[in-house]
């Protein structure tokens, strides 16, 4: 299934191979027309130039629907809910205004099978994609971000593509010929690119995800454990905390800032894996990864991407026995329900694979982990992420039964086996100081 991606340095002249199929932005979204439903690569994949062509065209076309999700390109643009429907299923924070404002339509995905596009993206008819130039062969790669690019475009009607000259081409089944692409675009050097960087947290932020961590590392992660860590600024920075383990492995969705490094320095070898030892194996890589180390994982066979309907496939996930999940939480009941993708009613981001990972690692026999700090400054007042209750349509990513250990700077909750009033005693033990005494009258109140 997997195919190794050797980077060819020898220069040739893949416009030549690629023919009439290259032409420009603006012709390549001529293509488009009235009706169509269009779906697009996301985050880092993000096609800018074709963005700006067809947000050039769209006054032009009727009843078109178009969802980019993670987009990094700001749809906010005349016509919007008139003449095109704006749709995402995961929220970035470019545009997510535009959502809790009731302009665009957000699209709930939790579930994934294999070979098959989850409802709510199986009928678009259009994919407009970012790929590597082709390769002597014709074969572009999706870089280092693929979540569903290929079946998507292999769904299509109408396949548009734009090279981005400094993608990397990372193994797995991450190819796709040109054969298969019916336009293809050159990035042009003005294209609106949105620098991905990670500007450091505030020095208190800082200091509470490296107690979160360092407790996830030290008391829930034993050498030789394959896991996954969700996207965030908590769950992404385990990696660093792990330096001195030996053997992990990892089979993941989104592949954390900082996995190269354990794989070069032997702690990541994936020697004790089930599925795909040896690899690190997940869908794409976490938005704003350093470049050094994109090109230390480019062609090599130890990294390998995969469609997100198959790494995120609870079938596939419960067969990689004694997995570990690690994956953030925004806000959790005293009974361990997770809120971790809205904030009452409105979207913040989206379900990505938590849900997955969470009831999938629990039916392997392993550990479902969610990290959050224990408070939060809403318009300068502390505010409590473990609460009674979630708020009024919050949505639930993970419920509780699938939900084993929530940790905060302050300590460990042990969540798996307990009774109702077990876990509200665990949790409040974690909690941030200031709340422990409403919390725990509030658990006397409804729990006894």
């Amino acid at each position: 299934m997997a195919t190794a991606v050797k980077a060819n340095l020898q220069p040739f002249d893949w416009r030549a191979q690629i023919g009439s199929k290259l032409v420009s932005a603006e012709e390549a979204v001529s293509h488009i027309k009235s009706g169509d439903r269009v779906t697009m690569s996301i985050a880092q994949a993000t096609p800018f130039t074709l963005c700006a062509a067809l947000a050039g065209r769209l006054m032009e076309l009727e009843n078109v629907v178009l969802n980019h999700s993670a987009s990094l390109f700001n749809w906010e643009l005349p016509g919007l809910g008139e003449r095109f429907r704006l749709e995402s299923f995961y929220l970035s924070p470019i545009g997510r205004q535009l959502f809790h404002e009731g302009q665009g339509e957000f699209v709930p995905l939790s579930y994934y099978r294999e070979g098959t596009l989850p409802p709510g993206l199986q009928d678009f008819n259009v994919y407009v994609m970012t790929v590597s130039p082709p390769d002597r062969n014709g074969w572009v790669n999706f870089g280092d971000l693929q979540i569903m690019s290929k079946l998507l475009a292999r769904n299509a009607d109408l396949v548009i593509a734009e090279i981005d000259p400094r993608a990397v081409r990372i193994c797995g089944d991450n190819s796709m010929h040109i054969s298969e692409i019916d336009w293809i675009v050159e990035r042009t050097p003005d294209a609106l690119v949105v620098p991905l960087t990670a500007p450091p947290g505030p020095e208190e932020e800082r200091r509470i995800v490296t107690a979160i961590c360092e407790t996830v590392a030290h008391e829930l992660i034993p050498d030789r454990a394959t896991i996954q860590v969700g996207v965030g600024s908590t769950s992404g920075a385990i990696i660093s905390f792990l330096r001195n383990h030996h053997d992990l492995g990892m089979q993941t969705e989104i592949i954390p800032w900082g996995t190269t490094r354990l794989v070069r320095d032997g702690v990541m070898t994936g020697k004790y894996k089930k599925l795909f030892p040896g690899i690190v194996a997940g869908s794409g890589f976490a938005i704003a990864t350093p470049r050094e180390e994109l090109e230390y994982a480019e062609g090599d066979p130890r990294f390998q991407l995969y469609d997100f309907n198959f790494t995120d496939d609870i079938r596939l996930i419960a067969r990689e026995e004694g997995l570990i999940s690690v994956n953030n939480g925004l806000a959790i009941d005293l009974t361990g329900q997770a809120g971790s993708e809205s904030i009452g009613h409105q979207m913040y981001t989206g379900t990505g694979g938590q849900t997955a990972f969470g009831i999938g690692s629990s039916l392997a026999g392993g550990k479902s982990i969610l990290v959050l700090p224990s408070s939060a400054m809403v318009k300068g007042q502390r505010m409590s992420r473990i609460v009674p209750a979630l708020a009024p349509a919050t949505v639930l990513s993970l419920p509780r039964t699938f939900v084993h250990y929530v940790v905060t700077e302050y300590g460990i909750a042990t969540l798996k086996a307990k009774s109702i009033k077990e876990r509200a005693r665990e949790l409040i033990a974690v909690a941030h100081p200031d709340f422990r005494g409403t919390l725990t009258a509030e658990a006397k109140r409804m729990y006894g």
